[in-house]
């Protein structure tokens, strides 16, 4: 068995780490480079770097921020906003990155996806998901997918979404709820597991952790490879090897 993932997430704002609930009453938690330098001492397995507002601003991602982090940390990086052409991936890769993640414009351009895996490689491409539930009836899966920070409804049914972006060469997901987003009651567990028991490829739970118990609980109900956490960490309630001292006695982590 894979040893499970525990991945820090520094949303970025005006280059600084900020984080809020769904999405909103954002607050300043800190400078990205020095966090991240933090999370690489605690043993995080991977970082995912996501410039929350460049898609919403129809602007790029940051590329100093992320030339200053891979120089200064020795674990994965996945970087994610505003990423809309296969040469804004190039140059998000020649900065340092290991992956990139697309969110919005992927659902704008589905393309874009197959394009980046048959040049940089699936494993360099990684589609980021907002999803919500909805009682549109036209969405079998009960969730809706969104886009801009959860800002715009897509009409896509998630379900429908996914078997999309694993065809056009997807090589990982990192699936988010809308509704848990900063709520800290949980990682919503019927949406992953029903994600992860419709494809091979692997996925990332995230919104909603607020306990230790969350992270165990997503590992054994859902078939999730990793679990991504960003207040907790943040604000100091736990480091990462707490987490990973913890998880011992449920799942297989990597030390």
């Amino acid at each position: 068995m894979l040893a499970k993932r525990i991945i820090p997430c520094l949303d970025v704002r005006g280059g600084r780490v900020v984080k809020g609930v769904n999405f909103e009453g954002i607050k300043d938690v800190g400078d990205p480079v020095a966090l991240a330098v933090e999370y690489n001492r605690q043993g995080a397995d991977e970082l995912v770097f996501y410039d929350i507002t460049a898609s919403h601003e129809g602007r790029g991602v940051i590329l100093d921020v992320v030339r200053d982090t891979a120089r200064k940390v020795f674990i994965p990086l996945c970087v994610g906003g505003g990423i809309s052409t296969v040469g804004d991936i190039r140059e998000i890769l020649r900065a340092g990155a290991d992956k990139v993640s697309v969110n919005s414009k992927a659902v704008e351009n589905p393309a874009l996806i197959a394009e980046g895996a048959a040049i940089f490689g699936s494993q360099c491409i990684v589609v980021g998901i907002d999803a919500k539930r909805t009682a549109d009836k036209t969405c079998a899966s009960g969730y809706t997918v969104t886009r801009n920070g959860g800002r715009v409804e897509t009409g896509l049914d998630l379900l429908e979404w996914v078997d999309k972006i694993t065809a056009l060469g997807a090589g990982e997901i990192c699936l988010n709820s809308i509704d848990a987003d900063g709520a800290r009651t949980g990682f919503d567990l019927p949406m992953l597991f029903a994600v992860t028991s419709r494809v091979k490829i692997p996925v990332i739970a995230s919104g909603g952790c607020g306990k230790l118990q969350h992270f165990s609980e997503v590992f054994e109900k859902t078939g999730v490879s990793a679990a991504l956490a960003a207040s907790l960490f943040h604000y100091g309630e736990l480091t990462v090897g707490d987490v990973k001292n913890y998880l011992k006695d449920f799942v297989t982590v990597r030390v």
